[in-house]
């Protein structure tokens, strides 16, 4: 339930902020904007990709500002003594230190991504829908198909898979060389 409910209450957040008697509409007209959020599909997707960001930018935050406090300083000095400017430090040394976390982020929210559900349903009521786990949802419930939500579930499955085998061979071939 904690998996299910978080997202759901993070949309609804979402929803009422941008509904059409919400916070956000009202300070819109003030200036004499209109828009109407949950109408247009372009709107939907835009609520939809600032619910991902909220989603997944306090997770990225914790994860790169961890891994910046494990910036090797002698490495950091060198460059510092050898006349390297503030970019060129960033690019050559602190970069290169994060690059596999930049990665392990990427590839969560990418899995993340095939996974969303709640917030389609939430924001859209399934107006405009392009997830495919919502899709496959849908085709099991509102077309009474069993064997294609299942394929569209094991299809998915073996994207996400796809997806992931260029990391676990990179990480399979470092860890044969470091043993």
């Amino acid at each position: 339930m904690p998996f299910i409910i978080t997202p759901v209450v993070a949309a609804l957040s979402i929803k009422w902020l941008f509904r059409d008697n919400g916070l956000v509409p009202y300070f819109l007209s003030q200036f004499g904007v209109s828009v109407f959020w949950m109408a247009e599909a372009w709107s939907a997707r835009f609520l939809i990709i600032l619910y991902g960001i909220w989603h997944s930018a306090p997770f990225a935050f914790i994860v790169l500002y961890a891994g910046l406090q494990s910036v090797p300083q002698d490495s950091l000095e060198a460059a510092t003594i050898d006349g390297a400017t503030r970019w060129q430090k960033l690019w050559y040394v602190t970069l290169p230190h994060l690059s596999p976390l930049i990665i392990f982020i990427t590839l969560i929210h990418l899995m993340d991504a095939y996974r969303v559900f709640e917030p389609v349903v939430v924001l859209t009521q399934g107006a405009f829908t392009t997830s495919v786990q919502y899709l496959t949802y849908y085709t099991l419930v509102q077309e009474n198909n069993p064997y294609k939500a299942s394929a569209a579930a094991v299809l998915t499955t073996a994207g996400i898979f796809i997806l992931l085998i260029p990391l676990l061979v990179k990480t399979w071939k470092e860890q044969r060389r470091g043993a």
